[in-house]
Formats: structure tokens, C-alpha cells, sequence
């Protein structure tokens, strides 16, 4: 087991950058390599969020290590799902998904680097023609998506509200800002839990789902890669706005919290209950976790490294084999949810019953976030 930080970074890095040149350069936009939900489902070509993850991912890899192929591939896969007008054919605003919003901070980066309009175009119909009318809870918050009313799920913090704070600071629309606050607020006073500090995935208003407990609205356990999503939605908001304290404050409260639950250097699927029969360390809410305690303490809001290296470590002395050509991740879960046409109960035996896969973005795309920050913090903490 390495335990020098530099050592950690260096690794990740070669690890990151191998699954770059080896996996992501190589894949046709319209059938990555890394989307296991598309191949093992045959699911058409679409916009989605796995995919807009990992291209997140490997922008922020090309910020650290120059590489211009890398965002010369972003264009091209973006590129493949838009129109010049900025549509996006594959995507349909009134489902009001907040997953599909996830892709639209790299419109905004696509633009910035390249001043291209259909970026901008694309971003702004994001905005004008889905979260506008996006409907809400009666606290404010976004439904997760049209076919889940009512409900607040976790990811969406990731998904939706970072994206909307740029895109207020973009049009100087301090409601907008002040928007994504109230919906963090909302989460915080609804979906933590007081004793353990750690935050349910998902709230029904209505407490008319069968996941949702009658009194409090709320599901029944606490899920790894759910909580990972606000971990890194609050560091990236953090990062666009340092001084919010209430954002620092919540990032700085979750990440304690998590760490509390680390159990022979991992976090668990249903990190709670480590002991229960079945239950298995996860590695994409593990990696997620990581990269939002490094950047936490990059930003001065946590002394978090410690906790964001030994994650990121023990995921890749465990459960990276990087002995191939391309290299290989193991124990990540392929999916979540609650209700819908499956009737996900939100049950302990429900999230352990998904399938655990090898090599998919939703543990790619966070270890190569988590990779980047921790060479970044490693080349400050040298300087």
C-alpha cells in the first residue's frame, strides 16, 4: 500500500492518462467504450450524463497535463450530439431531466475555449428551455426529472445546480445565484440526517411513493455514490464561488461525516452498514468522496487530504488492475434509483441487488477528477 502523497498522485495520473490515450481517444462518440449502461442495454445514441461526466473528467485531465488532444475529442464528441443552432436532438427539455443538465458546463468550457456559438447556444437552451420551466417542490426545488414528481434526489445537486450557478454569474442574474443556494439550503434541512451527518437519496413531498417513509418523506437508506454526487456538486460550487459560507460549511460538515464511515480504507455502497451480508466497498462513491475532499482542501475548506488520498489510493492498490493495456476498475455499481417502472423499493436488498461492473464512467470519469486534484494539490503543496 503507497502512502506518500506524491507517490498517490503520480500513480492516479499515469492511471488517468492511460484510460485516456488507451480508452477515451480511442471511442466513437456515438458508442464510448466506457458507457456500460449503453452496451449491455443497447440503448441508442443520446445525450446523457455518464457521457457528459467523463468528458468533464478529461477536460479537467487536459488542464493539468496540456494535452490539446484531449479537448480536441471533446469537440468532437460534443460536436457529435449538437446542431449548429445548439440543439440537441437526442434530448427531449419537456422530460425535464436534470441528469441531461449535467453536460452543460462543458458547453460553457467549449465556448470559453474555442468561442464557438453553438456552444453558447447550446448552454443558453439548457437554461430557456428546460430549468426555466423546470417544475418544483413547493420549498423551490426541481423535481429530479418529469417522470419522478415531487421528489428531490441527491444527484441532482451535481447534476443541475452547479451548472446553474455559473450560468447565473455568466448573465449577472443574481436570482439565479441566489436560486441555487435556496435549493442547497432545502436539501440540507430535509435529507441530512442529524445523528449521522450523512444525507438520504431521496425526498417525496407528496409522501405518496412507496420508497418515501410516511412522516419525513424520505428513503429509507443512505447511498454511497448519491452522497458522492453532493460531495462533488458542493466542491465545484465551492470552487466557482469560494466564499460562500454556507456552502463551505455544508461540503466541510459531509465530508467529516464520511469519513466517519471509512472502513478499512474504503466507503461502502451502503456506507452506514458496512457489516451487513452483501454489502461491498464501491468504488465511484468512493473516488466522487475523494475528489471532493481534495479540492476541499485545496480551497481552504477542510483539512480533507489525508481522507481524499487514502480514498484515492486504496481504489486504485485494490481494485485498479492497470497490468493491461487498458485499465481496469472494478466494483462500481451501475445504477440507481428509487420508484419508477422497476418499483425500486430503496430498500438495503434493492441497492444491493444492482449489478457491479468494470470500467464504467461513473467510476472512470471520478478517478480521473479525483487523479487531477491530487497532482494539482501535490505541485502546491511543493511549491
Amino acid at each position: 500500500m503507497t502512502t506518500d502523497r506524491r507517490t498517490i498522485a503520480l500513480k492516479s495520473r499515469t492511471i488517468a492518462e492511460q484510460y485516456a490515450e488507451k480508452m477515451i481517444l480511442r471511442s466513437d462518440p456515438l458508442r464510448p467504450l466506457w458507457n456500460r449502461e449503453a452496451v449491455l442495454f443497447n440503448k441508442p445514441p443520446r445525450w446523457n450524463y455518464i457521457d457528459s461526466c467523463m468528458i468533464s473528467a478529461i477536460l479537467r485531465l487536459m488542464e493539468i497535463n496540456g494535452d490539446s488532444r484531449l479537448l480536441d475529442y471533446a469537440i468532437r464528441f460534443t460536436d457529435a450530439y449538437l446542431e449548429p443552432d445548439g440543439t440537441i436532438p437526442t434530448m427531449e427539455p419537456l422530460d425535464f431531466n436534470l441528469d441531461n443538465i449535467a453536460g452543460g458546463r462543458n458547453l460553457i468550457s467549449l465556448w470559453r475555449k474555442t468561442g464557438q456559438e453553438r456552444y453558447k447556444l447550446a448552454f443558453t437552451k439548457l437554461y430557456t428551455g428546460q430549468l426555466i420551466s423546470q417544475p418544483r417542490l413547493d420549498c423551490g426545488n426541481y423535481w429530479h426529472k418529469a417522470i419522478y414528481p415531487h421528489q428531490i434526489w441527491l444527484d441532482g445537486a451535481y447534476m443541475a445546480l452547479p451548472f446553474l450557478l455559473e450560468y447565473g454569474f455568466l448573465t449577472n442574474d443574481t436570482g439565479i445565484v441566489h436560486d441555487v443556494y435556496e435549493q442547497l439550503g432545502n436539501i440540507r434541512t430535509l435529507m441530512c440526517d442529524a445523528e449521522t451527518g450523512l444525507y438520504y437519496h431521496g425526498y417525496d413531498e407528496s409522501y405518496s411513493q412507496g420508497w418515501a417513509d410516511k412522516k419525513t418523506g424520505l428513503s429509507q437508506e443512505f447511498w454511497l455514490r448519491s452522497i458522492g454526487w453532493l460531495c462533488a456538486g458542493l466542491a465545484d460550487i465551492a470552487e466557482l464561488e469560494p466564499d460562500r459560507l454556507s456552502c463551505r460549511d455544508m461540503l466541510s460538515e459531509l465530508l467529516s461525516a464520511v469519513g466517519g464511515f471509512i472502513k478499512d480504507g474504503m466507503l461502502y455502497q451502503l456506507p452506514a452498514r458496512p457489516e451487513l451480508k452483501g454489502n461491498y466497498p464501491e468504488t465511484s462513491g468512493t473516488l466522487l468522496c475523494a475528489y471532493a475532499a481534495l479540492k476541499a482542501d485545496r480551497l481552504g475548506i477542510s483539512d480533507s487530504a489525508d481522507m481524499g488520498y487514502m480514498l484515492l489510493d486504496n481504489v486504485t492498490e485494490r481494485f485498479m488492475n492497470d497490468e493491461g493495456e487498458i485499465p481496469v476498475l472494478s466494483n462500481i455499481c451501475l445504477m440507481g434509483g428509487l420508484g419508477g417502472e422497476q418499483q425500486r423499493d430503496g430498500s438495503a436488498a434493492y441497492y444491493l441487488s444492482e449489478p457491479v461492473v468494470e470500467n464504467d464512467a461513473k467510476g472512470i470519469a471520478p478517478y480521473i477528477m479525483a487523479a487531477a486534484e491530487a497532482f494539482v494539490l501535490t505541485a502546491n503543496d511543493e511549491n
